[in-house]
């Protein structure tokens, strides 16, 4: 069924742009922003030394206060900035686990309750998109967001049929807020070719901007969500939003609504056999899907998921997946690369792994890269799949994965900086962030060895949720 088509409101004579105007500021405002907390949090942070000195809480009263200003400020930012933010709510980077809390805790906001846009903003884009108002266009409409995120806010609705949906509605002025961020990033290439002289920063740069690209479009999201949804259609443990593409337009996306609780209220209160389940299940929709369907999704943070009840008010054992903004299709070529490289060193066969990874362009012409240090660092950064038994994802862990591409300590630079890292590969290693964290919060223990087998065709059902989900898998007409 088509929009109900009528004329849109007047104009509000004191917001002639119909809550339409870029609300986010330009390139210079965006950075200028960015440069005065990390100006005024170096100062901060060297005061706080001091006066910890004779003040233990200074330092933790520092790093509060610093969390609540990046709140305040990449919430409102929103784009590219804002992801930066959610990045930090929750992978483990190189600090003290104390301090990595705080910003764990402050900044979790950013995951899916930051500072919503103005609802008039939000309805002059639904408005310039439809040729309507909201509550014209939808049968009923919530002006509060559901959720608000980095490059729009979600908003809940129904159709006239009754259907409830979830409306994505992008900000206003969030593209040319992206595209100020990315300009801004174009300015750090001469300090990564510092720690890497042999990365090829155009590649990676244009990688960039299509992947930021594709999640400005929501009808490209939209496509992307529904391949999503028809290849997990019937999936007895995971589940994709359907897309209703007669409601979306290039700045709002409407699916079906799905409810359910979010990452943090799950943990905290489910089982620990519930929280092996969950990890097992979200690992398996990461992996599985570039696996067997050459499709990435490229954006794990524990805002992406929901876990539904049953009728008994505990977790259904079933995932719901959100957000395919960030989506990454890879060639037949490119995935079976990756396979022989994760093959190569399960099998500790040094040489065939070098000769894989030279061959997707990690290894440059005239660079001299020690094989047997490239299969310890390759083995090292894949540690959950490449030995036979049992591993334990842990914050540690997630840890010196950062450690390994940044602290000259973790004694890795010399190597990482002879290497290219191939544009294919940027929202792998983006997973690598992502992932380890998620499914530590998780303490996700299995034999992934097995159940890597398993994803890539090349052994049978590792557990029970390999043996539940295997006559779906082998009856998809969709597994490539």
């Amino acid at each position: 069924m088509p929009p109900r088509s009528r004329p849109p409101a007047e104009p509000d004579p004191e917001d002639p742009a119909g809550g339409n105007a870029p609300v986010l500021g330009g390139r210079v405002k965006r950075g200028a922003g960015i440069a005065r907390l990390s100006a005024g949090a170096g100062a901060g942070y060297m005061g706080a030394k001091l006066r910890g000195l004779r003040d233990d809480d200074a330092e933790q009263r520092f790093h509060t206060d610093t969390a609540t200003k990046l709140l305040d400020l990449l919430g409102g930012m929103k784009g590219a900035a804002m992801k930066l933010g959610q990045l930090a709510s929750f992978v483990d980077l190189d600090l003290p686990p104390e301090v990595q809390a705080i910003y764990h805790e402050v900044l979790a906001d950013l995951r899916s309750a930051a500072p919503p846009v103005d609802a008039r903003a939000i309805a002059g884009v639904v408005a310039e998109q439809f040729g309507a108002p909201p509550e014209h266009v939808f049968a009923t409409w919530d002006p509060e967001p559901l959720a608000s995120a980095s490059i729009g806010q979600v908003h809940q609705a129904t159709l006239a049929d009754g259907t409830a949906v979830a409306v994505k509605v992008q900000y206003p002025g969030v593209a040319e807020a992206v595209e100020a961020d990315l300009a801004n990033v174009e300015a750090f290439a001469p300090l990564a070719r510092l720690a890497m002289p042999n990365l090829q920063i155009k590649p990676l740069l244009e990688e960039l901007r299509t992947r930021i690209a594709d999640e400005l479009d929501y009808q490209r999201e939209a496509a992307y969500q529904q391949a999503f949804a028809e290849r997990y259609d019937g999936h007895p443990f995971i589940r994709v939003p359907k897309v209703l593409p007669e409601w979306c337009r290039p700045r709002v996306l409407t699916t079906e609504l799905m409810a359910g609780r979010d990452f943090e209220r799950f943990v905290a209160a489910s089982s620990e056999a519930e929280r092996q389940r969950a990890a097992e299940i979200l690992f398996r929709f990461t992996f599985g899907s570039l696996h067997r369907f050459r499709l990435f999704h490229g954006d794990p943070h524990p805002g992406n998921y929901l876990f539904p009840d049953g009728a008994d008010g505990r977790w259904d054992g079933t995932l719901v997946v959100l957000d395919f903004g960030s989506v990454k299709p890879f060639s037949t070529l490119a995935r079976d690369q990756i396979h022989r490289q994760v093959r190569a060193s399960m099998r500790g066969d040094t040489g065939d792994l070098f000769a894989a990874l030279a061959e997707s362009g990690f290894v440059t012409a005239g660079q001299r890269v020690d094989p047997d240090r490239l299969m310890a660092w390759f083995r090292m950064f894949n540690a959950p799949v490449v030995d036979d038994a049992p591993f334990t994802y842990t914050a540690e862990f997630a840890r010196e994965i950062m450690r390994t591409t940044s602290d000259p300590r973790a004694g890795w630079l010399d190597l990482l900086r002879k290497l290219n890292l191939p544009a294919d590969y940027l929202l792998l290693n983006r997973i690598q962030l992502g992932v380890n964290s998620i499914l530590a919060r998780l303490g996700a223990t299995a034999n992934w060895h097995r159940i890597s087998l398993e994803l890539m065709g090349d052994g049978p059902p590792a557990t029970p949720l390999g043996e539940a989900e295997a006559e779906f898998i082998a009856a998809s007409p969709f597994r490539a």
